[in-house]
């Protein structure tokens, strides 16, 4: 969650203040804190209209003995003689589960969830249906730890518009007791409707997210074999794994920094942490099956394990060009041989429209046919890996990604890693030292798998030779010129160091 910023006309700020056009030129020169007026508070407000920050204002109207009275609520000065405060219920909200405290300045309704305008939504709701609980306050979690527990965002019924920072140790004085707190995943209205002052901690399962019963949907699909059902639920039982742990730790984090503040509920970990599966090869291997299916459950769970664990997949990082005349990707695309559509093809379409479904088939690598405008395009999955069969590298050719030419006549996109990309000429982050770890590694081996973790690394004189190549190219390099640049050491520059 953050403070969502809002504006303030001259005319609100002196209803805010309680001051004529007069009263405010009287603040802004008794008061040198007083705010200024915004230089450029957005496209919404006439450009000759003064507007402030209302935050700014309202923190400094609690701040200032003369109008502490008309500022922010939670802001203000709290009074020596406080009385203590009392729990007053569970409440049902727009925006989630709250508890209200019955306090010196009024009710206090906290909202647990860290939602984005959560205060300033109840409370705009409170008003309109005429605020039946006489709530001063609205409260809502900020996300994070702050200088006394739980940060809070605040706004008061009285100017709902108007959210701003709180501090949890001044609530809870407020309250005259402990908060309870729940941590993200045990937000609920289910749980936190049960608690009640000196209640023990709830101890309640975490629920599953909707990746985790993707997952479990498709590995109770007998389309798919044992060992697919098996990685599946592997994945979908890491997923829960996680979820518990990070609840645990939230919990020792909150609770370790926070004052004041009691634990509503804890995770069941009665059966954590769930069974999940070692052997890497095995799974990567079920999962090339999935990538293989057609079902739709086995598109749903590709796209997951595309963003959670892509290297159990055989494919590098997702490659994009433009296929043109007399280029080397129409070469490359003269190979592919059509198909009807994978799970991996869907996965790699992203919902885009696509002309036809290729399969490279000496890497087995997916390809589609697709156009943006007038232009056609392949998008394909770059090969972990190049086959071999005793050829060697005779060039590259940099042109949209770095594309390798061997000695027995074949052209490939060069093999990458799934987490890294070759791209060449639109300049989104390509490095030339990763391009050159590539070649570096195929000038060898032309079968071998690459790591592009310490690219950095490269043959100084290989990196500077394709730091010169202009691009987007296309531009060959012939394998002569590549070892012999990645024999040669350049001289260092001042850029170097």
């Amino acid at each position: 969650m953050s403070v969502t910023t809002s504006y303030l006309s001259k005319a609100e700020v002196q209803g805010l203040l309680g001051v004529t056009a007069f009263g405010l030129w009287r603040i802004a020169r008794k008061y040198e804190d007083f705010p200024t007026p915004e230089s450029d508070p957005g496209p919404f407000v006439a450009k000759d209209e003064e507007t402030w920050d209302g935050t700014e204002v309202y923190r400094w109207t609690a701040k200032t003995p003369e109008f502490e009275h008309r500022g922010a609520a939670l802001l203000r000065p709290l009074p020596d003689d406080l009385p203590p405060g009392k729990w007053a219920g569970y409440q049902d909200t727009v925006k989630g589960p709250a508890l209200d405290w019955q306090t010196a300045l009024g009710t206090i309704r906290l909202v647990h969830t860290s939602k984005d305008q959560t205060t300033s939504a109840v409370a705009t709701d409170l008003g309109q249906r005429g605020n039946p609980d006489g709530v001063t306050t609205v409260c809502a979690l900020y996300g994070d730890v702050g200088f006394s527990g739980p940060a809070l965002v605040a706004a008061d019924t009285a100017h709902p518009a108007i959210e701003y920072e709180a501090q949890w140790g001044v609530v809870a004085q407020l309250a005259g007791q402990d908060l309870p707190w729940w941590p993200d995943l045990l937000r609920s209205a289910r749980i936190i409707r049960q608690w009640h002052p000196g209640a023990p901690a709830l101890v309640a399962e975490v629920s599953a997210s909707t990746r985790e019963r993707t997952l479990r949907r498709a590995a109770a699909n007998g389309v798919f074999d044992a060992t697919a059902q098996a990685a599946l639920t592997d994945m979908a039982n890491d997923i829960r794994n996680d979820r518990v742990h990070d609840t645990e730790h939230d919990i020792d984090i909150f609770h370790r920094n926070s004052t004041h503040i009691v634990i509503g509920a804890r995770p069941d970990t009665s059966t954590h942490p769930l069974p999940t599966i070692d052997d890497r090869p095995a799974l990567a291997a079920a999962w090339k099956s999935i990538a293989a299916s057609s079902h739709p459950d086995a598109v749903a769970a590709l796209e997951l394990v595309l963003a959670r664990d892509p290297r159990l997949l055989p494919f590098g990082v997702l490659t994009k060009v433009a296929l043109r005349p007399g280029t080397i990707a129409e070469q490359w695309a003269r190979r592919l041989t059509l198909c009807d559509p994978t799970a991996a093809h869907a996965a790699l379409a992203e919902d885009r429209p696509v002309d036809a479904f290729f399969i490279d088939p000496l890497t087995d690598m997916p390809v589609l046919w697709t156009t943006t405008g007038d232009t056609p395009g392949l998008r394909f999955y770059a090969p972990l890996a190049l086959p071999a069969a005793g050829a060697e590298l005779t060039s590259v050719v940099l042109d949209g990604t770095v594309w390798v030419k061997t000695s027995d006549g074949q052209v490939h996109p060069a093999p990458c890693t799934p987490n890294e990309h070759l791209w060449w000429g639109d300049g989104w982050g390509d490095k030339p030292s990763e391009a050159a770890t590539v070649i570096n590694t195929l000038l060898d081996d032309l079968g071998a798998a690459v790591d592009l973790r310490e690219h950095w690394k490269a043959p100084r004189g290989l990196t500077t030779l394709l730091e010169k190549q202009a691009k987007p190219g296309p531009t060959e390099i012939a394998r002569h010129a590549l070892l012999h640049a990645r024999m040669t050491t350049p001289p260092r520059t001042p850029h170097d160091d």
